[in-house]
């Protein structure tokens, strides 16, 4: 890795999407230069973040102009449908990339790895047993990283649960709130299974955390504990956040549930939803993440509490009324 400058560089991959625009805002926060990479210019650049509309698959392009990065965050996430034919040519691009700019190549994990029958509790040395094809792509992601570190190019995984805050296209804001204006909530499974979450901008900052450690081993797979929560917690959340913010129903809030029977048999005519279907068993299957490898490496950071993350999330829905409401679509998953 370079020896650091007064001004650390990271060059951001994909910084139109969720994570990539929550890098973009701590990167930028924490005073580092950021090269932020996406087709269109971002419409919140912050100040310190420098757009570059270069394609994810120009290696030699992005190496370029991001010369002097230390860390390089593969924000880019394929649409569920294109996963077979993009996620690995994506990776070898990022991974190609870093290695010109000797970064550290930093990638978010997630618990697909892991399969329908992974423990409640998931940490670094969880066997890897995917059993959907979202899932194997994502073993053969990792395994790619280790076998690179073995050849010396460090890469950092921060593993993290579903993703809430920081802009739409989640199961959070496209399911679970998307009716919340007109008092219902939506879950996806059974109200008392353990379910991982990770609040965006305090995920972001753990990246931050770890491109600024140059004591971290050449492979480093890090937990992000986030908020671990039943359905019925989420609900109970939301609606006392909801109710902070004067956006609760008199009667109270409806619950429903997503019908899966009806998307399973859709699925055989849209791929979307086929793809959607694969993965309802992390509705069904408790799971939560070990944070403590990741506290160990980097310290303690920045957590925000769930009443304060979800007031900040829900205030843009609730009030003011003439906002439109979340759009109804299941879009990509991280």
């Amino acid at each position: 890795m370079q020896t650091p400058s007064a001004t650390p560089t990271v060059l951001v991959l994909g910084a139109n999407g969720r994570l990539g625009a929550a890098a973009l805002q701590a990167f930028t926060a924490a005073g580092w230069q950021v090269w932020a990479q996406a087709r269109r210019r971002p419409e919140a650049l912050p100040h310190g973040a420098t757009h570059l509309a270069i394609d994810a698959l120009d290696v030699q392009g992005l190496a370029g102009a991001a010369r002097g990065a230390r860390a390089v965050v593969h924000a880019l996430n394929p649409l569920y449908t294109r996963w077979q034919a993009e996620a690995m040519p994506l990776l070898h691009a990022g991974l190609d990339t870093a290695r010109r700019l000797n970064a550290t190549f930093m990638l978010p994990g997630n618990v697909y790895n892991f399969g329908a029958s992974m423990p409640a509790l998931l940490d670094a040395h969880t066997p890897q047993q995917a059993t959907t094809r979202k899932g194997r792509i994502r073993v053969a992601m990792e395994t790619e990283l280790r076998s690179r570190a073995a050849q010396g190019q460090r890469s950092v995984i921060i593993r993290a649960g579903d993703f809430f805050g920081g802009g739409s296209g989640t199961w959070f804001d496209q399911v679970i709130i998307r009716s919340l204006r007109r008092g219902k909530l939506v879950y996806p499974g059974p109200l008392d299974r353990a379910h991982a979450w990770a609040y965006l901008p305090d995920l972001a900052q753990a990246f931050v955390a770890a491109a600024s450690h140059d004591d971290l081993p050449p492979f480093a797979d890090l937990g992000f504990a986030g908020h671990t929560l039943t359905g019925a917690e989420l609900f109970a959340a939301i609606e006392h956040a909801a109710a902070a913010l004067g956006g609760a129903p008199a009667a109270g809030f409806k619950h429903a549930r997503v019908p899966w029977p009806l998307i399973r048999l859709a699925s055989t005519l849209l791929p979307m939803w086929r793809e959607i279907a694969e993965m309802a068993y992390l509705w069904r299957t408790p799971h939560s993440i070990d944070g403590s490898a990741l506290q160990r490496a980097l310290g303690p950071l920045p957590a925000t509490p769930l009443d304060a993350a979800l007031r900040r999330v829900l205030a843009g829905v609730v009030a003011p009324r003439a906002q439109p409401s979340v759009q109804a679509a299941f879009v990509k998953h991280p």
